[in-house]
């Protein structure tokens, strides 16, 4: 729990909460925020709760087709919302508020299929709102994603236009740095901030984050503690494997232009195995150090695209659990070496962002958007026709 400001209480509710489960399915991140007369955002308060171990396995079993799926689904979707919801109301007494005091809660929902590309594209978010509502008796503004990818845009990233209010360096001379915002969840993305507008801003899924890595780690370590490889210190005793790299960075979808997404339901255990099939004489400690430097390069390799001049100021700010992953840091700090002479790998914790939290405030953000009809959608982010105010309504 974080707070960063004394709490108050009044007549006039004062607060929006964020909630985000993501894609490696451990928890639910809730954010306490406000906005002042300017909109400026201001955090003052973290809460997180562990999914159990058969919470996390029943959301896994749906990142791919399986048998009564659509049963499971639904049944899935009201229970994550009363955990959801009893997550909230412990929050709220835990910081001394009652229901009355919160605007709105921003809820992201647990994405268990994003399905851009097929010829008629989907995506799926569960957690229902309707029940999260009742349950909490507070408005509720969710599904953000279905009003871009209904005017034709892959529905995410959602949260370049956040990161540009807090991020962006931009100025009219040539004299502001390229800013990236990183965020390595279960699936890694970027948020591209160019210096000038002679550039756009642009944001997408770089590739695998922490997923691959934390499969591969909970298949060999069953009785670890953790689920994923704590600082790298499995990925440490092991050796890149130059030729798995170059198969794993052969995938198609590192070739695709931008926009673009992806999730769990194609970077996972099966497609991990498939790429090991010839490879059956190296170590699982290689394989954990090749699958975290694949993460590492792709990420760069993203950058590049958009930086490739190594002699700006460029300031790339990581976010998200990989950033805790000491090993994946450095690897991405020794990519950076080879391309940049003038740049900054910070945390967002420098902007007073708690980087665990970045993205539950950024769907309080995306709730405050929505009452305020402001754009929280990028065309040229998400390859959409236009810009758009996300997300729909559900009251209690």
């Amino acid at each position: 729990m974080k707070i960063n400001t004394k709490l108050s209480t009044s007549n006039a509710p004062t607060y929006y909460i964020g909630l985000m489960s993501g894609t490696s399915a451990d928890g639910i991140d809730l954010a306490l925020v406000s906005f002042d007369q300017n909109n400026l955002l201001k955090h003052h308060a973290s809460y997180y709760q562990a999914y159990s171990n058969e919470t996390a396995e029943k959301i896994q079993s749906l990142y791919n087709p399986t048998n009564n799926e659509i049963d499971r689904a639904f049944a899935l979707d009201v229970e994550l919302a009363k955990l959801f919801a009893a997550a909230v109301n412990n929050f709220l007494i835990q910081q001394q508020l009652n229901y009355s005091d919160i605007i709105a809660i921003g809820n992201h929902g647990q994405t268990i299929r994003h399905r851009p590309l097929i010829t008629h594209p989907f995506t799926l978010q569960i957690g229902c709102n309707q029940t999260l509502a009742t349950l909490t008796n507070i408005r509720v503004i969710g599904q953000f994603r279905r009003k871009d990818m209904a005017l034709g845009g892959q529905g995410a990233p959602l949260v370049p236009a956040f990161h540009q209010t807090i991020f962006s360096e931009r100025q009219s001379s040539d004299n502001g740095a390229d800013v990236f915002v990183v965020n390595i969840g279960g699936i890694a993305n970027l948020t591209f901030l160019p210096a000038t507008d002679k550039q756009e801003v642009c944001g997408y899924d770089s590739g695998p984050g922490n997923a691959l890595m934390d499969d591969w780690f909970s298949l060999h370590n069953p009785h670890s503690k953790t689920k994923y490889d704590e600082n790298g210190n499995w990925a440490r005793k092991g050796q890149i494997n130059a030729e798995l790299l170059t198969l794993f960075l052969s995938d198609n979808y590192f070739q695709l232009p931008h926009p673009k997404s992806t999730g769990r339901e194609y970077f996972h255990l099966s497609w991990l195995k498939r790429q090991l099939t010839n490879f059956t004489h190296i170590s699982n400690e290689d394989v954990q150090a090749t699958l975290t430097a694949l993460t590492a390069i792709t990420i760069v390799d993203a950058i590049k695209q958009h930086s490739p001049n190594n002699e700006a100021s460029t300031k790339i700010y990581l976010c998200g659990g990989g950033a805790h992953n000491k090993i994946l840091k450095d690897t991405i700090d020794k990519q950076l070496v080879l391309h940049y002479k003038n740049y900054k790998l910070l945390l967002t914790n420098q902007k007073d962002i708690d980087g665990d939290q970045l993205e539950a405030i950024a769907f309080a953000w995306l709730a405050f958007a929505y009452d305020k009809k402001l754009l929280s959608s990028m065309s040229t982010v998400t390859g959409a026709s236009k810009c758009c105010t996300l997300g729909n309504e559900y009251l209690p």
